[in-house]
């Protein structure tokens, strides 16, 4: 599954650049020797502000699993994941409503502070700060992060999400220019496909068909309570 992460995050770097772009050029000087340190500590940043959302939802996953939902709350995870996938597109018309304004507000804030402030640290934080932005694509990972029912689960996965959107923000950092249109748009026709499979996963995850990927669920009765296991083989 931390292989879906890393795709989903470089397809979805794609549609995300048009947000993040400008940030990722202002970050670092050009000509200074520690161009690419700060550009690192930058992406790192925002990887480790992902790995802590997923350490979030993945703890509310492991709270649900615990209440013995784990199988029926795959298969919801997949269904959302199924439909962030079909309307992905439509992300920033969600995004734009007033209950978000105020976080985007407080982020730009931060964002402006750190890049004025200059040096390793403030690198590091405006890559914090960028890391909650609102975003689509950011979304719909931490579904799957959530889905994965487990805080470390959940943590690696958003991290490697992060790691994903690396190698399209360091070219951009390196070229000075965004990526054009046309190019951004044939990477992210298949951002559907891959959320389609994902989402795919998880219901066939859920299913409990006692294949591969599809563990068994075992019902052990103690007493007056049932408790539910799901099994790999």
């Amino acid at each position: 599954m931390i292989w879906t992460a890393f795709l989903l995050g470089f397809l979805g770097s794609f549609h995300c650049v048009g947000m993040c772009g400008p940030i990722a050029l202002a970050v670092g000087s050009r000509g200074n020797r520690a161009y690419f340190f700060h550009k690192m500590l930058y992406n790192l940043g925002r990887s480790v502000t992902y790995a802590l959302l997923g350490l979030i939802v993945g703890s509310i996953g492991f709270s649900l699993s615990l209440a013995g939902v784990q199988q029926g709350f795959s298969i919801a995870m997949g269904v959302i994941i199924l439909i962030f996938a079909l309307m992905y597109k439509r992300a920033d018309q969600f995004l734009a409503i007033p209950a978000l304004s105020g976080v985007v507000i407080w982020v730009k804030r931060q964002l402006s502070r750190f890049l004025k402030a200059g040096g390793s640290f403030a690198f590091f934080g405006t890559g914090l700060a960028n890391g909650l932005l609102p975003c689509g694509m950011v979304y719909m990972a931490l579904v799957a992060a959530l889905g994965l029912q487990s805080p470390l689960m959940g943590a690696t996965y958003m991290f490697f999400f992060g790691i994903g959107t690396i190698p399209l923000l360091l070219t951009l950092m390196y070229s000075g220019s965004l990526i054009s249109i046309p190019i951004r748009q044939k990477f992210q026709k298949a951002i559907p496909y891959l959320g389609a499979l994902i989402g795919i996963l998880f219901i066939f995850r859920g299913l409990g068909l006692g294949l591969f990927y599809s563990p068994e669920l075992v019902v052990y009765d103690y007493g007056k309570e049932q408790v539910e296991i799901t099994v790999c083989r």
